[in-house]
C-alpha cells in the first residue's frame, strides 16, 4: 500500500470519528428533576429547566452541566451513612451560650440549587461555603441565647433566627443556593453529670411553675368568691335602702293623713292617737278610766277586736259589781 493511500485512509477515519463525535455530542436529554446549563467556550447560558431532548453544538464548542432540582440536606455536626450509623463531630457542635454554658448542637439544613450559573461559577465548593455559613449562623444565634432556651422552649425561635441569618449570608455570598429550612436535631449538654444537674434544675423549674399556677388559681378562686360576696352585700344593702325609703314614704303618707284628720277634729284625733299609742306600748293590757267626778267606773279595752269580744262579758260583770258597790256606799 502506497503512502498516499495510507494517508487518505487515516484522514477519512479522522473525519469519520469527528463526524460521529459531533453527532453523539450534539444531543442531550434534560430530565424533569434536572436543570441544565450550556457552556460555550467557558461562558454559561441561561438555565434550561424544561425537560426533553435538546440540541447543542458538538464538543468542544459547547458542553452541558446538569444539576438536580431536588431538595438537598446538609447534616451539620454529624453524619449518617447508608446503614443508619451516626458519627458525631463534637468539634463542630460544641458552642457557648449567652450565659456562658457549653452545649452540643447539631442540625439539618435543607436547600435547593436555584441559580445553576452562580452555583457553578461563583464558588469552587458551594457545599463547603454552606457548611461554614451554617456554623457561623448557629454559633451566633446560640451565643445570643440562654441555655434554658436552647434546651427547652426556645428551640423554635433559635431555628427561625438561624434560618434568617443563614439565608442572608447565602444571599450575600451569591452561590446559587436557597435555604429552605433549618431544623435542630439535638441540643444537649456535653457530659452526663451536667445533663443530670440541668435535668434537676429543669424539674425544679417545672415544679415551681406548677406551684405558681396552683397559687394563681387559688387566688383567682378566692377573689371570685370575695367579689360574689361583695356583690351580694351590696345588693342586700340596696334592697334594705329601697325598703327603708318605701317605709319612710309610707310613714310620711300616713302622717299626712293623720294630720289632715287632726286638722278636721283635733280632740278626737288626739284621743285616738293616745289610745293607739297605749295599745302599741302595752299590748293586751286592760285599762280602767274613772270619771273625774268619782262616778261610775268605765272600762276601756285596748286590745284586738277578737280579744275584746272574748273578754266583754267578764268586763261587764266587773263594771256592774263595782257600780253596785259604789251605790251601796
Amino acid at each position: 500500500m502506497s503512502t498516499k493511500r495510507l494517508l487518505t485512509i487515516i484522514a477519512v477515519s479522522i473525519v469519520g470519528i469527528i463526524l460521529l463525535s459531533a453527532v453523539f455530542t450534539s444531543w442531550y436529554t434534560v430530565d424533569e428533576s434536572e436543570q441544565a446549563i450550556v457552556i460555550t467556550f467557558g461562558e454559561a447560558s441561561e438555565p434550561i429547566t424544561e425537560s426533553g431532548l435538546k440540541f447543542k453544538l458538538p464538543w468542544p464548542i459547547q458542553k452541558v452541566e446538569k444539576l438536580s432540582k431536588e431538595t438537598f440536606s446538609l447534616q451539620f455536626g454529624y453524619k449518617q451513612d447508608e446503614s443508619g450509623e451516626i458519627t458525631s463531630y463534637d468539634k463542630d457542635t460544641k458552642m457557648i451560650t449567652g450565659d456562658d454554658n457549653i452545649v452540643l448542637t447539631d442540625l439539618v439544613v435543607q436547600y435547593k440549587i436555584t441559580d445553576p450559573k452562580s452555583y457553578l461559577f461563583n464558588s469552587e465548593n458551594p457545599k463547603e461555603m454552606l457548611h461554614d455559613a451554617t456554623s457561623a449562623s448557629i454559633r451566633s444565634v446560640i451565643g445570643n441565647s440562654k441555655i434554658d432556651d436552647a434546651l427547652t422552649s426556645g428551640k423554635a425561635q433559635i431555628e427561625a433566627d438561624t434560618n434568617e441569618l443563614l439565608g442572608s449570608l447565602i444571599k450575600k455570598y451569591d452561590i446559587g443556593i436557597t435555604v429552605l429550612t433549618v431544623k435542630l436535631q439535638d441540643v444537649e449538654l456535653p457530659n452526663a453529670e451536667v445533663r443530670a444537674a440541668f435535668t434537676a434544675v429543669t424539674d425544679a423549674e417545672e415544679t415551681k411553675n406548677t406551684k405558681v399556677n396552683q397559687a394563681e388559681k387559688y387566688e383567682n378562686e378566692k377573689i371570685s368568691v370575695a367579689e360574689g360576696e361583695v356583690d351580694a352585700i351590696i345588693s342586700e344593702a340596696r334592697g334594705y335602702q329601697t325598703a327603708r325609703i318605701e317605709q319612710a314614704k309610707g310613714d310620711v303618707a300616713l302622717f299626712d293623713k293623720l294630720y289632715a284628720e287632726y286638722q278636721n277634729n283635733k280632740e278626737i284625733t288626739r284621743q285616738r292617737l293616745v289610745m293607739e299609742t297605749l295599745d302599741s306600748v302595752l299590748p293586751g293590757a286592760k285599762i280602767y278610766i274613772m270619771n273625774d267626778d268619782g262616778g261610775t267606773m268605765k272600762y276601756l279595752p285596748l286590745q284586738p277586736l277578737e280579744s275584746t269580744k272574748q273578754n266583754a262579758p267578764a268586763a261587764t260583770t266587773t263594771n256592774e259589781s263595782k257600780t253596785e258597790e259604789g251605790s251601796g256606799q
